[in-house]
């Protein structure tokens, strides 16, 4: 699993409920249960304060690395859809984004192309973007971000035909293949919920073992996110395995959550103060999964 991924894992489902704050120390300790070692995460975390997506701070001779305003909302944002387990309503409407930006900028255009993907649209066209979500201010952010102003243009729209909605569904995301990672991920995960409850409920699983698997299942999930764009219930064929897969995640992070937690905890106070924690932070009942 790579080094880099495994970190924003680290900072969605724990860190950020700590202070959004780590002693570099502890980050390896953490990263050496999936077999990181110190020159892979010391590399690692580099690169994200290059990037902007962490800041580094030091306190005598300690480095401490807290996530910046941007990785606070780019963690925000993917909680809010990883722990989610019914999809919203929809208004009826698509947000259109339209871009013409110049070849001699082409890389950011690129890095758009990208952001776009992960928030969840669909490409209609080499230019044009669309999505049934409410994604106004997402989209106003990376406008802002790249500075692209002059080369954009963003619609609110309802589709009058001459076909259905479901047609632009089609054309814009292979919800067949996206509902096979789910068949996968539901076959994969059913045998690791039953095996991993009995072993907790039999005392048969360490701390250090509910934090790997309970790091694991999250990174897994949350690759979700780069393919299934969580469309509106009816935009959804009727054979969606989303909302299974999304109730499998949960019942099984709710059983992995406290000895994970605890484990985590273990490791954090060496190096930062664990009074830290958010006062709402329940570690069995993550606070962003909706009933």
């Amino acid at each position: 699993m790579n080094t880099r991924s495994m970190i924003f894992t680290l900072y969605g489902d724990y860190i950020s409920h700590y202070g959004n704050k780590i002693w570099i120390g502890s980050l390896i300790r953490l990263l050496e249960e999936f077999g990181h070692n110190s020159q892979s995460v010391r590399a690692a975390i580099s690169r994200m304060n290059k990037q902007g997506w962490v800041q580094a701070e030091k306190a005598g001779n300690k480095s401490y690395y807290s996530l910046s305003a941007r990785g606070v909302r780019r963690i925000e944002e993917a909680a809010k859809r990883i722990f989610k387990l019914k999809p919203e309503a929809w208004d009826g409407k698509w947000r259109i984004l339209m871009y013409t930006i110049p070849e001699e900028i082409r890389t950011i255009r690129d890095e758009l192309r990208k952001e776009l993907v992960w928030s969840g649209f669909g490409s209609l066209s080499n230019s044009s973007w669309i999505s049934a979500n409410p994604l106004e201010n997402e989209v106003y952010d990376l406008i802002d971000k790249y500075g692209i102003y002059e080369y954009v243009d963003f619609f609110i729209a309802e589709y009058n035909g001459p076909k259905e909605n479901a047609r632009l569904v089609e054309k814009c995301w292979d919800i067949d293949e996206i509902n096979n990672r789910y068949q996968e991920f539901i076959q994969t995960y059913s045998q690791k919920y039953i095996i991993g409850k009995n072993k907790i409920q039999k005392g048969q699983m360490t701390d250090a073992e509910c934090f790997v698997e309970r790091t694991k299942l999250v990174h897994e999930y949350r690759k979700f996110l780069f393919v299934d764009p969580g469309l509106p219930e009816e935009l959804l064929p009727e054979k969606w395995l989303g909302g299974h897969a999304a109730s499998l995640f949960a019942e099984y992070y709710k059983e992995l959550a406290e000895p994970s937690s605890r484990f985590f905890e273990e490791v954090f106070k060496d190096g930062n103060e664990l009074e830290e924690r958010d006062e709402d932070y329940d570690a069995t009942v993550h606070p962003l999964i909706l009933d």
